[in-house]
């Protein structure tokens, strides 16, 4: 009888490289999609459908990478002071063709002068991904609102869509056993959003997310805490 080949701990580096992998050929695929789009003359429903899917799964990628990293203990955050306006804006730029071609209105309520402690490139990436998934079930316009709470700076995206379901309301989003891996709905990008905020800590305080349905637009409301 065949013996089971021993586990030398090398899958998770070798999935990890390979996501890396798949990430820039994307990232590459990405690219040409877009400048195809450009050379149209009209536009073309089929181009921004895969636009638009490409940049999910260019999202879902790099969370993979990170949370990988994290799990494997070599991710560290790069903490530093930054307008908060800075966050907010590089979140809309990376969305903000497929919101022009879904006719999609983005609004945004934020203070020039607010600051943030944080990581900006991984909270901009945050915000990009759950903007992306807002842009997927809103009907015509999402807002992104900035805020001081207490002792945290709150980071808003509130949508005019049907809101999440109850079973994503429902469930701790820090606990993968309680995600649907079964039928792909699995909420991945807000774990990931979560266990970046908890990751932010600073006079005791840790991050959190929270979502709900009491958007003002109608819909639903992903909130992210920073301390």
């Amino acid at each position: 009888m065949p013996t089971k080949p021993k586990s030398n701990g090398l899958f998770p580096t070798i999935l990890a490289s390979t996501v890396h992998d798949i990430k820039n050929s994307l990232g590459t695929l990405l690219e040409l999609v877009r400048q195809t789009a450009a050379k149209q003359d009209g536009q073309s429903a089929q181009l921004d459908q895969l636009e638009f899917e490409a940049a999910r799964i260019n999202h879902s990628l790099m969370q993979l990478l990170v949370m990988y990293k994290v799990d494997s203990q070599k991710f560290s955050l790069d903490i530093e002071v930054c307008p908060v306006s800075d966050i907010v804006n590089e979140a809309i730029y990376q969305q903000a063709r497929l919101a022009g071609l879904q006719n999609i209105d983005l609004q945004v309520d934020c203070c020039a002068d607010l600051i943030c402690y944080c990581d900006n490139p991984i909270i901009s990436n945050a915000l990009a991904a759950v903007l992306n998934n807002a842009l997927r079930y809103t009907h015509k316009t999402i807002l992104i609102a900035v805020a001081e709470e207490g002792d945290y700076l709150t980071l808003a995206i509130e949508d005019d869509g049907e809101g999440y379901p109850p079973h994503f309301l429902a469930a701790d989003l820090n606990d993968t056993a309680e995600m649907d891996w079964v039928s792909g709905n699995t909420g991945l990008g807000l774990y990931f959003v979560s266990v970046m905020a908890g990751l932010h800590k600073n006079a005791g305080k840790t991050g959190f997310v929270r979502i709900d349905n009491q958007s003002r637009l109608g819909g639903a409301r992903f909130k992210l805490f920073l301390p």
